[in-house]
């Protein structure tokens, strides 16, 4: 009855390391392992026998049967090797494999391991060198499997019940059950991370470096030459190089794939017409050009009937490049009007006194668009950069609202450079920063050439405006200052850009021209001058796809350069006539405002004369009383030297006399002066105060 109470398998967890009493000194030393359970280990005594003694208690027990638990990695294999008996570690279950149950303190991991282990003892010997901790402590231990001799006993397949099925499907990812019952015929990819034969070999490039044939049987580390770590150092080389170029890659893949993701965020808009494949090849054809063939200048009919049918939106940057190129080969500046070379990098490491305006207006420009909409996101942080380094360069201009809409379509479809440049090539060779100088003269006169088309062309429409007293920079001014970029979809702006870089500044012109037209009839049906004004700003920028690709047609159709021309020259002649008819107008006026004047200054000097003069009589008397001064001042200076004079003689003559007395006679004389009481500042005798 005490080696049954001993052998149970309540006594102890099934981790627990056996125990050998202190008195038997007999007994076989056997290596204990480390216990990693939460309570401390139950001495319990553990039973070695052979394998034909194990099977003679097997059969000989009645109602008690034991069945042979097996758990590898336990014994010291150079014991085992040693002896010439096999042993066999057992331990008694008093209950059927059916009813097998877990302690309380037995993890699943664990559990799953001995079962394992247990399990596939008939595969071989496999040498396991995992390093475990135990109970906090940082002790090391190695599992080595058993030798050939330990596992030659033949071994009970384990039966497996219904709950524990149920429970390694929840423990494990393994969705076979049979692989269990067969552990001969099962996957590798099915067994348990624990499972010996879960890791394959094959799959580590270290694993011809690192073991031998020899080591899986044996168990003892082999001696490594300086060829093997040569070997090794080399191979971790290699993948280290390996990896290192792996993630340059992967960063490189990523940085493109942002680039790709932010160029398809800039270019969601819809496009006004559509492209055929001649056209893209045609614009494919003269952009592969290399940079020599470039200063050739293109045909002028042929890039106008390619505009006519459409710019790619992909490669719209690279076309206006293009054009400012040929425009730049056409047309030479003078060399004072030529845009300073100062580099951008260099611009944007300085400050800038517009930074207030231009951070105010960051938010206000294409506020619904999503390339600029995050708040100070990537594309207001380049349009910052942009409009900073304009205002540097172009210290006149400096900063004007419309400009930064103006960038912001460039940075839509090119870098920060590249749309650096543009716009200086849109301001300086294009002549667009005349009409953002602080007098905005140019945007007069803009202003006056557009009413005098609508005069020409459209007249009905001009006298309805006129009546209702609507000028054009009502509603006119924020087309030409920020190049219909403020109001219109971007799709149209793209288009009008594309022909404002092959035509010049009079594509403005035309676009307004024609949108006015184009809206005549509904214009004049308006009857007050908030109506006009509202349809004016709200109705015309929503513009339907067709109107938008007529409009297109008319621009490139028209041709209105010789008008432009000569309105800019009448106006400079009539502002010249009216400064002139003012002043023979006001010829009298102006005299009698002169006379007056004239005779209010006369007054004024008059007065001013009279003030002189009492100043100056006032300065005669003052230096007549500084000469007085002067005078007395020398007088007293010579009445002081004379005293001086004086003193001095008498100074000698009581030395003269002090010389001639007898000796006797000058000290009496010098008693005299001792005895001689003090005199105050009058010369009479001060009181000698009395001693108490």
């Amino acid at each position: 009855m005490q080696n049954k109470a001993d052998d149970s398998p309540g006594d102890s967890p099934p981790g627990t390391p056996p125990g050998f009493p202190d008195d038997d000194p007999d007994a076989l030393q056997f290596r204990r392992r480390a216990h990693t359970f939460s309570h401390l280990p139950v001495k319990k005594r553990i039973s070695f026998n052979d394998a034909s003694t194990q099977g003679v208690q097997q059969g000989g027990t009645g109602t008690h049967s034991k069945t042979l638990l097996r758990r590898q990695q336990s014994v010291n294999p150079e014991l085992l090797q040693s002896s010439p008996v096999p042993y066999s570690r057992t331990r008694s279950v008093s209950e059927s494999e059916s009813n097998f149950s877990l302690s309380s303190s037995f993890s699943a991991p664990t559990f799953l391991k001995s079962f394992y282990q247990g399990s596939f003892g008939s595969m071989g010997s496999l040498a396991d060198t995992r390093t475990l901790w135990s109970n906090g402590e940082g002790r090391k231990r190695t599992l080595s499997g058993c030798s050939s001799d330990s596992v030659s006993a033949p071994l009970n397949i384990r039966k497996v019940s219904w709950r524990q099925k149920i429970f390694l499907r929840v423990a494990s990812p393994m969705n076979k059950p049979t692989s269990m019952q067969h552990p001969d015929h099962c996957d590798v990819m099915d067994l348990l991370p624990l499972s010996p034969r879960s890791f394959d070999p094959s799959l580590d490039p270290l694993a011809s470096l690192l073991t031998t044939s020899g080591d899986t049987f044996t168990g003892k580390r082999p001696k490594r030459t300086a060829v093997h770590y040569r070997a090794l150092w080399k191979t971790a080389i290699h993948q280290q190089i390996l990896l290192l170029r792996m993630e340059k890659e992967n960063q490189r893949l990523e940085a493109s794939r942002d680039e790709l993701h932010i160029r398809k965020m800039k270019l969601d808009y819809q496009e006004v017409g559509t492209c055929i494949k001649d056209v893209l090849a045609f614009w494919d054809r003269k952009l592969s050009v290399p940079g020599r063939a470039k200063v050739v200048p293109l045909d002028k009919e042929e890039v106008h009937n390619a505009i006519s049918k459409g710019v790619p939106k992909g490669r719209r940057g690279e076309v206006w490049l293009l054009f400012s190129q040929q425009h730049r080969l056409r047309h030479r500046l003078p060399p004072g009007r030529h845009a300073p070379d100062t580099p951008y990098q260099d611009l944007l490491k300085q400050l800038t006194a517009q930074q207030h305006s231009i951070l105010v207006d960051l938010g206000r420009t294409f506020p619904t668009h999503q390339y600029f909409s995050a708040q100070l996101g990537a594309g207001q942080l380049s349009l910052y950069n942009l409009l900073k380094a304009y205002s540097l360069l172009d210290t006149e201009v400096g900063y004007c609202q419309g400009i930064s809409f103006v960038a912001g379509i460039l940075l839509l479809h090119m870098s920060e450079d590249q749309a650096f440049d543009m716009l200086k090539f849109l301001m300086y060779d294009l002549g667009f920063r005349r009409q953002y100088r602080p007098d905005m003269t140019s945007l007069q006169i803009q202003m006056y050439q557009l009413s005098r088309l609508l005069h020409d062309y459209h007249r009905e429409l001009y006298n309805h405006l006129e009546e209702h007293e609507i000028c054009p920079s009502l509603y006119a001014a924020p087309w030409f200052l920020t190049l219909f970029a403020s109001q219109f979809p971007l799709g149209f702006v793209a288009r009008i850009f594309d022909i404002l870089f092959a035509q010049g500044s009079e594509v403005i012109f035309k676009v307004a021209l024609c949108l006015l037209s184009s809206h005549e009839g509904e214009i004049v049906e308006c009857d007050s001058f908030e109506t006009i004004v509202d349809y004016l700003k709200t109705t015309i920028p929503n513009l339907t796809h067709t109107q938008m690709e007529e409009t297109i047609s008319k621009v490139l159709d028209m041709d209105i350069s010789k008008q432009l021309h000569a309105y800019e020259v009448e106006y400079h002649v009539l502002q010249d006539e009216t400064v002139d008819a003012v002043l023979q107008s006001n010829d009298s006026d102006r005299l009698d405002k002169l006379e007056k004047t004239n005779n209010q200054l006369k007054k004024q000097n008059m007065d001013l004369l009279e003030k002189l003069q009492a100043a100056r009589q006032k300065i005669q008397s003052l230096e007549a009383t500084v000469e007085n001064f002067l005078s007395r001042e020398s007088k007293m200076k010579h009445m002081i030297r004379s005293l001086e004079q004086e003193r001095q003689s008498y100074q000698k003559t009581i030395e003269r006399m002090r010389s001639c007395l007898p000796p006797d006679a000058l000290a009496d004389v010098e008693m005299t002066h001792m005895v001689k009481p003090a005199q105050g500042p009058n010369g009479k005798a001060k009181p000698t105060a009395k001693k108490p």
